[in-house]
């Protein structure tokens, strides 16, 4: 194979190489003829087609899919025949206006020396699920099912209050003309904290004025950084009233006996599994600022940092829209997380070259283990684990993730670790 690689840059390279011509023309021929023998097109007898009419029809396609098959096949041989190890995604040329000739501009992974995880001093995080915990998640579920019952004491923490407004900043009133109507519930942080604190001790038909000092940051821009003479009026305050835990609440979250001890059972294999998860991450973060510490100073992939900037910039604008809110990032966003960026792939790159270096394979097992898993967490798991076997790229991220895992693990074991135990909730608390 003629190959030539030349480096444009201390991590970057520019490799140059021919497809075999003879290879693609008789790729396109035995798919050609294949086709003309399995092929029905109205007008001729299965397998009568003339080879003219199978060309015309299918040529174009036929040979774009062989032209892409050999030119991934060549370049991967030839990535394997200079022994280079890839970071990123190369861009691939052709030259000239043929299709035989091609380049290839890439990052390869920058040379760690030796990686000795054993010096890395780790701690590993402990916690278990207890009765108490269990009792705390069937108050939040009696919580997220309570509803409100109007009274006639003074609103308290925990009541929702009714209420009418108007403000007044300066010579700005809003709104307008009239009032606004909205309800909140006291210590929710739904509204300003200085306007929940005045409700507690408000009675229904009770009004009063506050002056309030909103911050420049404030979501309402004609109050952003204004000091305003807020009116309230409570038009009524209502207490919250959870539901027992009788049978009926029991089934309505899938458990059709209604029995208590089945319903504690299935919310202690949910917090456990949600325990395994959120230790899992905490290793990762773990592991990952020791192995950033010790390897800060090797240079990094430029066009893999700024690719993972970009797109964890286009992450989070994604989840604002999601949120309703209308981003429009500036000219250079990404730079902000230029840092970040640098630091994941750091992780990454480390990841892999311990996995390669030690030959370290994905588990069948633990793929299928993680993936019911996940899937247990809807009501139809199976089809669930149908969506990820009929789906190549959720397989393979899924796959990426549990050999990551792996060899996380892999580098803790033969780390300097010690234990540290925490709560329930101070360990899902990331």
């Amino acid at each position: 194979m003629n190959v030539s690689v030349e480096s444009t840059g201390s991590l970057e390279r520019r490799m140059s190489f021919s497809l075999p011509a003879e290879r693609l023309d008789s790729h396109i021929g035995g798919r050609l003829r294949e086709l003309s023998r399995t092929v029905r097109i109205k007008g001729f007898r299965p397998g009568k087609v003339p080879p003219k009419v199978i060309e015309q029809r299918f040529g174009k396609q036929v040979r774009a899919e062989a032209l892409d098959g050999l030119l991934r096949e060549t370049f991967d041989s030839a990535v394997r025949e200079q022994a280079l190890q890839l970071a990123g995604t190369p861009r691939l040329e052709p030259v000239g206006e043929g299709e035989l000739e091609w380049v290839a501009t890439f990052e390869v992974v920058p040379d760690f020396g030796d990686i000795d995880v054993s010096g890395l001093s780790v701690v590993r995080h402990t916690a278990e699920v207890t009765d108490a915990d269990v009792d705390q998640m069937i108050e939040n579920l009696r919580l997220q099912r309570r509803t409100f019952q109007p009274v006639e004491r003074a609103a308290a923490e925990g009541d929702r209050v009714t209420l009418e407004t108007w403000s007044q900043a300066g010579e700005a009133r809003l709104p307008a003309e009239g009032i606004e109507t909205g309800a909140t519930l006291i210590g929710s942080g739904v509204m300003f904290a200085g306007i929940e604190q005045a409700l507690v001790g408000m009675t229904t038909g009770e009004e009063k004025e506050i002056t309030v000092d909103f911050p420049a940051t404030w979501r309402v821009p004609q109050l952003a950084g204004q000091r305003a003479q807020v009116h309230l009026k409570v038009t009524e305050v209502s207490e919250p009233v959870l539901p027992p835990v009788d049978k009926d609440f029991i089934k309505s979250f899938g458990v059709k006996t209604g029995d208590e001890g089945q319903f504690r059972a299935d919310i202690r294999i949910n917090l456990e599994r949600e325990l395994k998860g959120a230790l899992a991450n905490r290793l990762r973060r773990e592991v990952g600022e020791q192995l950033i510490a010790a390897y800060a100073s090797v240079e990094m992939p430029e066009r893999l940092v700024e690719n993972e900037a970009r797109a964890m910039l286009a992450q989070q604008v994604d989840q604002a829209r999601r949120q309703g809110q209308d981003v429009q990032p500036p000219e250079g966003a990404h730079q902000a997380f230029m840092d970040a960026a640098r630091k994941r792939v750091l992780v990454g790159l480390l990841v892999g070259e311990v996995a390669r270096r030690n030959q370290l394979r994905l588990d069948p097992k633990r793929v299928q283990d993680t993936l019911r898993l996940i899937a247990s967490t809807y009501e139809e798991p199976e089809q669930v684990i149908e969506l990820y076997r009929n789906d190549p790229q959720m397989m393979s991220g899924l796959q990426s993730r549990v050999m990551e895992e792996q060899v996380i693990d892999w580098i803790a074991e033969r780390a300097q670790h010690q234990e540290q135990a925490l709560s329930f909730q101070d360990a899902i608390r990331q």
